[in-house]
């Protein structure tokens, strides 16, 4: 599992999303984490953070900046170009995770979720990236 003191950045432009799965990190332990309502917040967001975030977790389908357009400039990122990143979204189908997948994400997670999926997700992605 990821170290309780990693930063972490939660993407949703559905603030109601973006608190169930705040709280749900919360009641995993972690306390460092930021939010923003879009990619492009978001990206902003990446840019000013002293340390750098260590883990994304964004949604899709948000205006001004998807999170597969996020995903593609933390991939082309000196900084965070190896940062896990978690796509969550209620997409599910085969040729959008693929797409996912193919863009750079670390792992994939369908809403609506459980606190024990976030918790699988969460114990996955830590597993890929650190082998």
């Amino acid at each position: 599992m990821f170290d309780l003191k990693t930063r972490i950045l939660v993407l949703d432009d559905m603030m109601t999303m973006r608190k169930i799965v705040i709280k749900n990190l919360k009641d995993l332990g972690y306390t460092d984490i930021q939010e923003a309502a879009d990619g492009n917040l978001g990206w902003d967001l990446l840019e000013k953070s002293t340390p750098p975030v260590q883990l994304i977790i964004s949604d899709w389908n948000m205006p001004n900046c998807s999170g597969l357009d996020l995903v593609k400039k933390v991939r082309a990122s000196a900084i965070y170009a190896k940062t896990p990143f978690i796509m969550l979204t209620a997409e599910a189908e085969a040729t959008q995770v693929k797409e996912a997948l193919v863009s750079g994400v670390t792992n994939y997670m369908v809403k609506p979720f459980q606190a024990e999926t976030l918790k699988q997700k969460l114990e996955q992605t830590h597993k890929k990236v650190t082998g």
